[in-house]
């Protein structure tokens, strides 16, 4: 059978994605405000267990598979100098998170959660690892090209990106419950910068971060070469996949297929850092349905991500101060997921356990 033409591809996964069953959501609220509390008293986490319950259609949600996807693309604006790390960095990282050394190896353990990494952008080819199985190989491009300069890809390329997040959730939903997303790429905060600044048509200044660390001089320069590659490209605001091609980059437009696939598979997908949540702002700008499968994982010290959460009208489960990406604070978030769904099917109801309700008091 012969695979659908771009447009056709991606508005096929547009069609399967549908809001949260409402009357699944009734039922969770329904039972949890029956267990043995005070109304509500679990707040967020109760919140959560209704969220799982409406996009699972289940009242006993499944989470135990879990999958962190770590998107792999390189920059061509890692050469103005907006990152203290030179771009051999993405390929050495990408063999430690192989072997097991990297930090999204040791909370994806403490988790129970498996990881993925897909090539879809990288400069370097992996052919070991890719012929060992222990990467994916969606390569779309050796990194994308300067987005000082010009765009940052072609339209098509940024089409076939989404595609690639798309077909790695489509290929995993038989076998994961839910998903987590994570990347790896030096100088990404500045495309996903970029990428939020057009969408969200706040300054790029307030938006912009240190990213893996840079001081205030690399700082000022790094808003500056944001602010110079948008006038640049003038990327246009009310098209996501334009904005992506432009200023954005591979493997973010990798996250947001695979948010996108996802939903469209009923699938909860657990978002992580301010490169990821720029993943799903483009994600959400293409089919806002998807709004109802997103979980935030954390909020990062990146001064963006809080600009990204009011966009998407969610709110992060963790605060820890943490700015290192990969997927860490989604995987870490699995834990309160995993709680959630505790909270709603092991607590008693008030008849179960025969405590009296307030009304009976």
């Amino acid at each position: 059978m012969a695979r659908p033409t771009a447009s056709s591809f991606l508005d096929t996964t547009f069609r399967k994605i549908y809001p949260q069953d409402n009357d699944w959501r009734e039922q969770a609220t329904k039972h949890l405000s029956n267990l043995t509390m005070p109304h509500w008293a679990l707040g967020d986490l109760m919140d959560l267990a209704v969220d799982l319950v409406g996009i699972t259609r289940s009242l006993t949600p499944p989470v135990a598979r879990k999958k962190v996807v770590v998107m792999v693309g390189d920059h061509g604006i890692a050469d103005e100098q907006v990152t203290i790390y030179p771009p051999a960095v993405t390929t050495q990282m990408v063999y430690n998170i192989v072997r097991g050394g990297a930090g999204i190896n040791a909370l994806a353990r403490q988790a129970g959660a498996d990881i993925l990494v897909v090539d879809v952008g990288a400069r370097d080819d992996f052919k070991d690892l890719v012929q060992s199985g222990a990467v994916l190989a969606k390569k779309i491009g050796h990194g994308t090209a300067n987005m000082l300069h010009g765009p940052a890809m072609s339209r098509t390329h940024a089409v076939m990106a989404v595609e690639a997040g798309i077909e790695v959730a489509n290929s995993l939903a038989q076998e994961v419950d839910i998903f987590a997303t994570g990347e790896m790429g030096i100088a990404n905060t500045s495309p996903s910068t970029a990428i939020s600044a057009v969408i969200t048509g706040l300054p790029v200044a307030g938006l912009t971060g240190r990213g893996a660390g840079i001081d205030d001089a690399r700082l000022q320069h790094k808003i500056q070469v944001i602010e110079q590659a948008i006038a640049r490209n003038q990327p246009d605001a009310k098209d996501p996949l334009d904005v992506l091609a432009k200023v954005g980059g591979f493997e973010i437009g990798a996250i947001a297929g695979l948010i996108l696939g996802a939903a469209a598979n009923r699938k909860p997908v657990l978002v992580d850092g301010f490169i990821s949540t720029a993943g799903a702002l483009i994600a959400y700008a293409l089919e806002p349905f998807v709004r109802d499968y997103i979980i935030c994982g954390h909020a990062s010290v990146e001064p963006g991500h809080a600009v990204l959460f009011e966009r998407l009208k969610r709110k992060p489960l963790l605060q820890l101060n943490m700015r290192l990406g990969e997927g860490t604070g989604a995987v870490l978030a699995m834990n309160i997921v995993e709680a959630a769904v505790a909270v709603l099917t092991e607590m008693a109801t008030f008849a179960e356990a025969g405590v009296s309700t307030a009304e009976e008091n």
